[in-house]
């Protein structure tokens, strides 16, 4: 299926690895060009070169932390300087932290926040102006489960992506008149370096099962129905869908990539 992404510009956060890293290749495939943004120079580096293999189009990776106000308003800039425009951001920048509400400190949730909720914001405000200007866009926000349906010890990550579900729907609205999509994708469980670097800081070398061992174990504790973990690149496929010209009809939509494991639609 040609997903109408050649010529394309795409710019991705949290890009280096996993969902992101997914997405950019697929699009990267499809034709787009595309600029992955993370804060590790030597993953990001590699991540680059990894993607570039696949690529028809051209692989811009940027160091940075979207946290930084300074950072975004340089991937923006650099983005134009190289391709000249924008159409395409996926807002996928962020890490899972989860305690009991009484154990989430001040600045644990000003941190989540900082990286889940105002680097979204600063950047969706920089590239509309973009979007505009090419006649039209796509913002896939990256969320997960725990925005829709909050379990417990699930602060603050809970609250950050259920601000990203409400900024999504809210901004469909603002921005359906400028043909710019607005869309988000609530993650379940996925493979991802984050799980991989738990599983290493809590077993160390003396690790008592293997990583996909530990991956099983996990789809089973949780009850995902389709029995197994799910691989990054099923996500990445979706996204790339998302901002392709075949969701030309998709905006204001949440959509759970969990293997049936959520409760709601």
């Amino acid at each position: 299926m040609d997903l109408g992404l050649t010529s394309k510009v795409a710019i991705i956060t949290g890009g280096s690895e996993g969902i992101g890293k997914a997405a950019a290749l697929r699009m990267a495939a499809e034709g787009a060009g595309v600029v992955i943004v993370a804060r590790r120079p030597e993953v990001l580096m590699a991540a680059a070169q990894d993607i570039q293999k696949e690529a028809i189009g051209k692989v811009l990776p940027i160091q940075g932390d979207v946290t930084e106000p300074a950072t975004i308003a340089r991937v923006v800039k650099t983005t134009l300087d190289n391709f000249g425009r924008i159409d395409i951001l996926i807002n996928n920048a962020g890490t899972s932290m989860a305690k009991p509400f009484e154990n989430v400190s001040d600045t644990d949730w000003e941190a989540d926040f900082d990286l889940k909720v105002w680097s979204a914001i600063r950047l969706i405000r920089a590239v509309i102006p973009e979007m505009r200007k090419v006649g039209g866009g796509r913002i896939i926000n990256v969320t997960n489960l725990g925005g829709r349906t909050p379990g417990p010890s699930s602060m603050p990550t809970s609250i950050s992506r259920a601000a990203g579900i409400a900024i999504t729907k809210g901004l469909s609205k603002d921005l359906a008149k400028d043909n710019i999509l607005v869309n988000t994708v609530c993650i379940g469980l996925i493979k991802s370096g984050q799980h991989e670097r738990r599983y290493a800081r809590q077993h160390g070398a003396d690790a008592p099962v293997s990583m996909e061992e530990f991956y099983g174990h996990s789809a089973q504790a949780r009850g995902v129905p389709l029995g197994r973990v799910g691989e990054a690149h099923e996500a990445g496929d979706v996204i790339a869908f998302l901002a392709s010209e075949c969701a030309s009809y998709l905006t204001g939509v949440a959509i759970n990539i969990d293997g049936g494991t959520s409760a709601v639609v």
